[in-house]
């Protein structure tokens, strides 16, 4: 189940601020957009924004990728560093920090899975441990790493894993098994186009949250059901794909020669 920590938990989906005019200039005292004064063209001090807010979009999942990605260009050529490398020692400041905030905020927003993933955090939706670091220190402390199996994929995870021990200790004792080999292979290709099949799910399920968006937008109140629905639906999708993803990486692991 979908946790949040913010009481209001239908607060997120309003429209993030469009990026206009949003206070006075420092430098020159006019109304300046949300990065720069639109009069003096001066970089503005940063603010503590969302990857949403910072580009002026609402929280919603079908992005214009297109005009995402003019945006960022258009912001690069006023932020960097180096278009601003004469200016005041705190506005050169201001310009990386808001650089660094425009290159994650891009390269979050511009990929469907982490878009998603973004999105449910600022849900408040915390993920199963299903990272790299989690399977190293498994491995080494012995212990269970937290991970739920797919309920539809019990059955070939559980032979997956047969193999994948078997060639494990094919490893470490040199040994060489063709035959093995090329069963990983094929459980691989299986799996990354089950997983390729999941983002286009994923995607769909989008129209469900941003139909809450536009609600809210409107002015209705969302529910607490509706909301965990649609979250819910996509975090299973998440969760099994990450699942799938860091079986892939098991099987890279063991291939490796």
């Amino acid at each position: 189940m979908a946790t949040n920590e913010n009481p209001d938990k239908s607060g997120v989906l309003i429209d993030a601020p469009s990026g206009t005019a949003t206070a006075q200039c420092w430098s020159c005292g006019a109304m300046r957009g949300a990065h720069y004064c639109q009069e003096c063209g001066k970089v503005q001090p940063p603010a503590p924004v969302d990857y949403f807010a910072f580009f002026g979009l609402p929280y919603k999942l079908n992005l214009d990728t297109a005009l995402l990605e003019r945006d960022f260009y258009a912001l690069s050529r006023r932020l960097h560093p180096d278009i601003n490398a004469r200016a005041h020692s705190r506005e050169q400041e201001w310009s990386l920090e808001k650089t660094s905030q425009l290159n994650d905020a891009y390269r979050t927003l511009k990929d469907p899975v982490s878009r998603t993933e973004y999105l449910l955090r600022l849900q408040g939706v915390q993920f199963e441990e299903q990272s790299k670091a989690a399977t190293e220190e498994a491995r080494r402390s012995g212990t269970a790493k937290k991970q739920a199996v797919p309920s539809d994929l019990l059955e070939e995870v559980f032979e997956l894993n047969m193999r994948l021990e078997e060639a494990r200790l094919n490893k470490k004792t040199g040994e060489d098994d063709p035959s093995l080999e090329q069963d990983l292979r094929n459980a691989r290709q299986n799996l990354v186009g089950k997983q390729n099949d999941m983002v286009s799910a994923l995607q769909s399920s989008w129209n469900q949250w941003d139909t809450l968006v536009d609600r809210a937008a409107s002015g209705t109140r969302i529910g607490d059901e509706d909301r965990d629905a649609a979250i819910n639906r996509m975090l299973s999708i998440v969760n099994r794909r990450n699942y799938l993803r860091n079986l892939l990486r098991e099987i890279d692991e063991v291939l490796e020669r």
